[in-house]
């Protein structure tokens, strides 16, 4: 025979509910007991909002550069002096100890007067310029807007330094064949692009290196001064869709002498001044910042 159950009298009488069922099925709403105290509701524990993944990492970025002192004239002028020792330098650091974490999706604008750094800190981060001291961490596909055309064979027509500039940016022949007539329409250039670059102006230089550069899409996006791009039609077009790309996610470095340029593009910011990052923050409060700054100086 099977064990009778701990909860039960005996057979005579009827069973007997214990203990613990009894206040599971106690009135929720009755009244404490007297000297029993409440129990205290418990706290929901808040999530913590996963912030998005660094894909740019400054640390301790120095940028020496050495500047002749005498002027020389010739080659040989140069060899003389440097065989009598009288070649005398300065240095000058156009960056020392900068440190930046940016995030994927971060919008940042670099602020700073003439000879602050920007371009320097740019050309760091897109591996043009090897720093002096410090380490620069890229996580991404970057297409960097610093000075477009700067990289053509002025000999070449457009239509050849369309492939050999798309090169120099790492794209393949057959990815430069497939967008070329996409390049070239953006670019405005019509029959130009048979003209060799030396006859172009340095507006047209600046639209055709665009036109190349945005015809990807990158993860990493470092412009630095380009909505000034050609004529006004043109800056329109180019502000355009620079937007559109911003729009997907893209983690943008964007270098501008103008507070409402990077209120408009940006939700980061930051000023240079002197190689030194002196102020960071979000956007709004930073260009406020930097409009201060200017205002006392002049």
């Amino acid at each position: 025979m099977e064990e009778i159950n701990d909860s039960l009298s005996p057979v005579t009488q009827e069973p007997v509910p214990a203990v613990t069922e009894a206040v599971k099925t106690a009135d929720p709403g009755a009244a404490t007991p007297a000297g029993a105290e409440p129990e205290a509701p418990k706290k929901k524990k808040k999530k913590k909002k996963k912030l998005p993944p660094k894909v740019i990492v400054v640390e301790n970025l120095g940028v020496r550069f050495r500047i002749q002192e005498q002027k020389v004239d010739s080659l040989k002028e140069y060899f003389v002096r440097l065989v009598k020792r009288k070649l005398n330098y300065k240095e000058f650091w156009a960056l020392k100890e900068v440190n930046l974490k940016i995030r994927k999706g971060d919008r940042v604008g670099i602020l700073g007067l003439n000879g602050a750094g920007k371009s320097t800190l740019l050309k760091c981060i897109a591996g043009v310029l090897k720093p002096t001291e410090g380490t620069v961490t890229v996580k991404g596909n970057i297409v960097p807007l610093l000075e477009l055309g700067a990289g053509f064979d002025k000999d070449y027509t457009g239509a050849e330094n369309i492939y050999f500039y798309g090169s120099m940016l790492g794209y393949s022949k057959a990815f430069i064949k497939e967008r070329f007539n996409e390049i070239v329409e953006f670019s405005e250039l019509g029959s130009f692009i048979n003209v060799p670059v030396k006859n172009y102006s340095s507006g047209m230089k600046a639209r055709l290196g665009f036109s190349i550069a945005t015809v990807v899409d990158p993860e990493i996006l470092i412009l630095d001064e380009v909505l000034s791009v050609g004529d006004a039609k043109f800056r329109k077009k180019s502000s355009k869709k620079l937007a559109k790309m911003m729009k997907k996610g893209v983690t943008v470095l964007f270098v501008s002498h103008s507070s409402e340029q990077v209120i408009a593009n940006c939700n980061k910011a930051i000023i240079l001044d002197h190689g030194h990052v002196i102020a960071s923050g979000k956007a709004e409060k930073i260009c406020a910042q930097y409009e201060e700054m200017i205002s006392d100086k002049n």
